[in-house]
């Protein structure tokens, strides 16, 4: 797999990772994404629920397969417009307070209007708040500063502002010279950018895959439903791209592919990941296996949805999960060559 899939794969995370898109705020992104797998050639079409299938094409339409990533994001919507003119909101997926004091962020209107402000501690001043450092931070205690001059509800309400308006929090990406990629939501744009890699690989070099292979870019994976979405009959298995875990007691980094066997609800498909690893040992793939403590997938989804297939997971591992992440473009590199393996693709 040449280094260029790679650079490709960082390159349409940084572009998605420029447009926001929390759960429920999705169409942008994913005409963007359903635009750039049109771009390379493929069949790509939005789904009713919001998400995007892509027809990789196939051989054997008996044996199919369904890979799933999500565009959809962290994120807050108001909860309301305060007294004071500055706002409360609610989070969206696994959205934490105390990693989210002082990030910039942008509140959509329904009217299409968009205004900046900043999630701040209420009484962040240091010099002033002699509780500082001992207030607990929820969604309670911080609050949504607006860059604009309000001083009551009112006033706030007059921009167009009101409950139920998104709230968007800046991603802060970059790349560095020794190859970490860095951001908040790689967690699970990265893995869309990896399946665009792939699907440009195919296209390139003319690859036509032994069993019918699908993709699908999901929308409300971080709410739990995302996979839960009508699919093909004859796919008989799903593979979740999304985040792999880093931390205390885990196997994987940053560098390497992680296999996971089983999250919070349970085991995946033993068969699945026991090809998985069989795949990332023939394409000399770094991996590692993994139990996640907290955790569940789009594969999941598809599963309790009452799909009737096999399931598994693996993805480019993440260091601070729902925060602001880290990851390697060796990482990438060893999704890629697991995928590679999975479809039996042999050597160009």
């Amino acid at each position: 797999m040449n280094q260029n899939y790679v650079e490709y794969a960082v390159e349409k995370t940084m572009e998605l990772l420029a447009i926001d898109s929390p759960t429920g705020y999705t169409k942008k992104a994913a005409d963007w994404v359903k635009d750039t797998f049109r771009m390379l050639g493929y069949q790509a079409f939005l789904t009713n629920k919001g998400g995007v299938v892509v027809d990789f094409g196939g051989t054997d339409d008996t044996d199919g397969l369904l890979l799933q990533a999500h565009i959809d994001t962290l994120g807050g919507m108001v909860a309301e417009v305060k007294a004071n003119g500055r706002l409360k909101i609610t989070n969206l997926g696994g959205l934490r307070a105390d990693n989210c004091e002082t990030e910039n962020v942008r509140i959509y209107t329904r009217e299409g209007k968009v205004y900046e402000g900043t999630c701040q501690l209420i009484n962040p001043s240091t010099h002033v708040n002699k509780e500082y450092s001992d207030t607990k931070r929820t969604f309670d205690t911080v609050e949504i500063v607006i860059d604009e001059d309000v001083n009551n509800a009112e006033e706030t309400r007059k921009l167009g502002i009101d409950v139920g308006d998104f709230v968007c929090f800046e991603p802060r990406s970059r790349v560095t010279e020794s190859g970490y990629i860095k951001s908040r939501f790689l967690d699970d744009k990265l893995s869309v950018g990896i399946l665009l890699a792939f699907a440009k690989y195919l296209k390139d070099k003319k690859i036509v895959l032994k069993r019918h292979t699908y993709a699908h870019i999901t929308v409300y994976e971080e709410v739990g439903h995302g996979g839960s979405a009508n699919i093909y009959n004859q796919i008989t298995e799903v593979l979740a791209i999304d985040m792999g875990c880093v931390g205390l007691g885990i196997q994987g980094s940053e560098k390497k592919v992680s296999i996971c066997a089983k999250d919070t609800k349970g085991p995946y498909s033993y068969e699945m990941v026991s090809k998985l690893v069989a795949a990332a040992k023939k394409n000399h793939a770094d991996y590692a296996i993994d139990v996640y403590p907290n955790y569940g997938s789009d594969a999941e989804a598809a599963i309790v949805s009452g799909l009737d297939v096999r399931h598994g997971l693996i993805g480019v591992g993440t260091f601070a999960s729902h925060g602001y992440e880290r990851c390697h473009k060796d990482g990438v590199k060893n999704v890629l060559l697991v995928l590679k393996g999975y479809l039996e693709i042999e050597d160009e």
